[in-house]
């Protein structure tokens, strides 16, 4: 995909999505929708970042967000020579701006010898593509899933992702991810990847959780809430968070004591406990 003008174009995305019927969408609610999706920011970003591309792009995000991390246990992180793949994996607090910046830490020592597995629709970033192994569960691609995954942790490069696979919520007050998906313990095992478990300090707005609550709730076939992490994003422009990064977990720690699910809690657990 190329970067043009425009990259970002919400009446374009209405026309694609619903043919000739987007014509009946009032002007006020595309106008609101490009807020949302802070149209003209993100197309003045995408434009002038338009000739860099992984992890050279994820530090440029991170600095027109104006964002910093405070890095505790960075010595965790393996040599970048030492002839190993890992899978580093991390809570999901915000859905937008932590992969950003763990993508931007993890760049900073391995180089673009990376790949997240991500939504599919983040291929939609130029820059940020070359880094992402597409997953799409519920779409067209989902009978490719296994494979792709497959591909993923046989490839030649380390693996960032958010086991959670959606952003954190807030049940009984509380904030925190959904439950792990056992997909990086039994992968890590196949592919003998000791695994990195990394914690992101942060959190969206009341409105968000409030949002993502209800729509869980009540319209589960559409993730409404995902239309405002872009917003989110923004919200949180400026600030500095802390990642901590664990020691090393072994892929032999996964023996046949407990199921892939269970070893994914444990996993969980000391990622909360950093």
């Amino acid at each position: 995909m190329e970067v043009s003008e425009k990259t970002i174009d919400i009446e374009k995305v209405l026309r694609d999505k619903m043919g000739s019927k987007a014509r009946w969408v009032p002007g006020f609610a595309v106008n609101w929708l490009k807020k949302i999706a802070h149209e003209d920011d993100n197309n003045r970003f995408l434009w002038d970042a338009r000739d860099l591309k992984g992890s050279a792009w994820l530090d440029a995000c991170l600095e027109f967000l104006d964002t910093r991390l405070e890095v505790e246990g960075e010595e965790n992180l393996p040599p970048k020579d030492d002839g190993r793949l890992y899978t580093f994996v991390s809570n999901h607090p915000m859905g937008g701006i932590d992969g950003v910046a763990l993508g931007s830490l993890i760049g900073q020592h391995y180089g673009d010898r990376f790949r997240y597995l991500v939504n599919d629709l983040l291929m939609n970033l130029p820059g940020l593509a070359p880094l992402c192994i597409p997953i799409n569960k519920t779409g067209n691609q989902s009978r490719d899933f296994p494979r792709m995954v497959e591909e993923g942790f046989r490839g030649d490069y380390h693996i960032l992702m958010f086991p959670a696979g959606l952003c954190s919520r807030r049940r009984d007050g509380e904030i925190r991810d959904l439950p792990w998906k056992k997909t990086f313990v039994t992968k890590s095992v196949e592919t003998q990847r000791d695994v990195i478990p990394i914690h992101f300090g942060g959190r969206n707005s009341d409105f968000f959780y409030r949002l993502s609550n209800f729509s869980d709730k009540y319209i589960k076939k559409v993730n409404v809430a995902m239309l405002f992490l872009v917003d989110e994003m923004y919200k949180n422009r400026g600030n500095t968070f802390p990642v901590k990064i664990g020691k090393p977990i072994p892929w032999q720690t996964f023996d046949k004591s407990k199921t892939p699910a269970q070893w994914a809690e444990y996993v969980s657990a000391i990622v909360n406990s950093l």
